[in-house]
């Protein structure tokens, strides 16, 4: 993908600014409007939005009214979160730089987590354009490979994070129970350590983007919904590792007959009101539990080396790209499903 001509000098920060958003406005309403962010400090950086990537379940549950900060579910009584720009993660050029921010150039290529905005729900932003960013949730780029490599940063640290948080050896065994960007990035990422990887999910699209390699196997539940009984034949003493990227407490408690003993549950997924979890069968396999949220900058570092150096593959989940005023338009592919699709891009220029 071609990228536009780098800004050539610094323009200054505006005291008063303007920016376009993608809006949740109500439960599965989606807007593109014009909205105001505060006026950048001295520690923010302005970054010119090129790419944002959608994170389809994070997202989906705010639209839907689900949830009304990070992993807190809504609950009966509490206030509707709009409205709300969505999204959390973007890639862009420096475009200009607070008083003491010293290690940034105008033109850099950059991640960027959230933009400051005012008048919502939620004074952060992802789906922002421009982004008045604070200095820590900036990140610079390496030159290779193609910058929307890393436009879902964010994301795939959490897939990475899943992976690397539990002890496993080369050659032994690990389950990864869904097939969205956080579980394909799991499973790659445990491939990476040299385990060998049954990823369980329902779309033979997106399992096909993790099989076609030595020690990756699949589990396609709409063919067989009975995952545990496959896991079991392909690691007949037990795996290692478990993870849980759908959100089910169900699925936590059946890794009890998955996992052998001393082996590690990890849960990655959003459980809404229903996280009830019975602790006493894990606990008769003395099992791990490993509870993942969150991004921290030593493994957003370590993320981007990983894409970097090719470890990690992202571009190959990219299945749609739609211009950012076309944000309802996107979401309503994402929740409908009417097509397959995985990464969704909006392109900002």
């Amino acid at each position: 993908m071609s990228w536009p001509e780098a800004p050539l000098s610094n323009v200054g920060i505006p005291r008063i600014m303007k920016a376009q958003a993608v809006v949740f406005t109500g439960p599965r309403q989606v807007e593109f409007r014009t909205i105001d962010c505060p006026e950048p400090g001295p520690s923010d950086v302005v970054v010119r939005v090129t790419h944002s990537w959608i994170s389809n379940g994070t997202e989906g549950s705010y639209l839907r009214g689900e949830r009304i900060a990070g992993d807190t579910p809504r609950r009966e009584g509490d206030p509707w979160p709009f409205p709300i720009v969505s999204g959390y993660q973007k890639i862009g050029f420096v475009e200009a730089v607070g008083a003491d921010v010293e290690d940034l150039e105008i033109g850099e290529r950059v991640f960027a987590v959230c933009g400051n905005v005012e008048g919502m729900f939620e004074s952060w932003a992802g789906h922002v354009n421009p982004s008045v960013t604070p200095r820590s949730q900036v990140y610079k780029l390496p030159d290779q490979p193609d910058p929307l490599a890393y436009a879902g940063l964010v994301l795939t640290q959490v897939g990475y994070n899943c992976g690397v948080r539990s002890p496993i050896g080369i050659g032994q065994g690990a389950v990864v129970v869904g097939d969205g960007l956080v579980g394909q990035w799991a499973a790659q990422t445990l491939a990476w350590r040299g385990a060998e990887v049954l990823l369980v999910g329902r779309h033979g699209d997106r399992l096909d983007r993790f099989a076609g390699k030595p020690y990756r196997h699949i589990h396609n539940l709409s063919r067989d919904p009975d995952w545990v009984a496959a896991a079991r034949r392909l690691f007949p003493d037990g795996a290692t590792v478990a993870v849980d990227t759908v959100g089910s407490a169900g699925v936590m408690e059946s890794f009890f007959e998955v996992l052998h003993r001393f082996g590690h549950a990890v849960s990655a997924g959003f459980y809404g009101t229903e996280d009830r979890v019975a602790l006493q069968p894990l606990r008769y396999g003395e099992l791990s539990i490993e509870l993942v949220s969150g991004l921290r900058p030593f493994r957003m570092e370590e993320t981007i080396r990983l894409i970097a150096g090719g470890y990690l593959e992202t571009l190959p989940l990219i299945t749609h790209h739609f211009p950012a005023r076309r944000a309802a338009d996107a979401w309503e592919l994402i929740e409908s499903k009417s097509e397959p699709v995985l990464g969704v891009i909006l392109d900002w220029e």
